[in-house]
């Protein structure tokens, strides 16, 4: 069996286009299971899988699921669950744990795997088209945005990840988004909240010059991270497994000193260890002093 995916949330899983790209599993939050149910069902999942890698988004909002998955891990004194608490949206999340699904049915060992959410991060564009900044904390954002936000009809366009940008809808020329898109082949999914526009699927897409457009249900916990319910959430990632195995496969790997799975980066996703410096073997120069 491929490694589990596991998300926290039914909203992070996407469905795939892909028969072959199995589905992910889902570690309800502390209030919707017992701890006794949470250990028997993360068992059953290591058993059935032999490792599960659960990507959940980071903020308050997840501060009881973050204690339960530690202590789950701890109590099962489990080396083979690996907790991956990301700095991203959660439309991001949701489109990250969909690549990792992808990638599960390749010839990746599980650390490789689980290390490669943090190098994927690096190739997703997500943002969002907000009715409002006034309570966004997630970026930098100015007092003139702030005092914009409470004049009707004011929208942002606003990137999180991969470098925060932030724009005005219409300031930029109508045939430009105004934002930073990748450079390189992605699918835009797009996630509507309480907001009426077509910027994100007209301007943005076209921008951008995305390979196609896909609307998804927007994740319960966006609201939250993004201040407002008024949005449009979106996020562009590669969807050609091809690439993703390329990326991936193209990074070097090291063993880790501590668990010994392989790992790509400088740090492992199971264990937490981080990559042992490289030694060197040339001997020190020495400086000659004044004759």
């Amino acid at each position: 069996m491929p490694i589990a995916i596991a998300v926290t949330s039914p909203d992070l899983v996407l469905p795939s286009l892909d028969p072959q790209t199995p589905t992910a599993a889902v570690i309800p939050p502390p209030q919707a299971r017992t701890l006794e149910a949470a250990l028997a069902e993360t068992h059953r999942l290591l058993e059935r899988h032999g490792y599960a890698i659960v990507l959940y988004p980071a903020g308050d909002a997840q501060r009881d699921v973050h204690h339960r998955l530690h202590t789950v891990r701890s109590v099962l004194e489990s080396d083979r669950i690996a907790l991956l608490r990301l700095d991203l949206p959660p439309l991001a999340v949701a489109a990250l744990a969909l690549q990792l699904r992808q990638l599960s049915v390749c010839d990746f060992s599980p650390g490789v795997l689980a290390s490669a959410a943090r190098l994927l991060s690096h190739y997703v564009y997500a943002g969002a088209l907000l009715g409002s900044v006034s309570r966004l904390d997630r970026i930098p954002v100015s007092l003139a945005s702030h005092a914009t936000s409470w004049v009707p009809g004011t929208q942002f366009g606003v990137l999180a990840n991969p470098t925060p940008q932030m724009t005005r809808p219409g300031a930029a020329g109508a045939e430009h988004s105004g934002l930073t898109g990748p450079g390189f082949a992605t699918r835009l999914l797009v996630a509507k909240g309480r907001l009426q526009s077509d910027w994100v699927t007209g301007t943005l897409a076209r921008d951008w010059r995305v390979q196609g457009v896909r609307e998804v249900p927007l994740p319960r916990d966006s609201a939250g991270w993004w201040g407002t319910g008024r949005l449009v959430e979106f996020a562009a990632a590669i969807a050609d497994i091809s690439v993703l195995y390329q990326v991936v496969a193209s990074v070097r790997r090291d063993d880790c000193r501590w668990c010994g799975l392989e790992l790509i980066g400088d740090r492992c996703a199971f264990c937490s260890a981080p990559l042992a410096p490289p030694s060197s073997s040339a001997p020190l120069a020495l400086t000659a002093g004044p004759h």
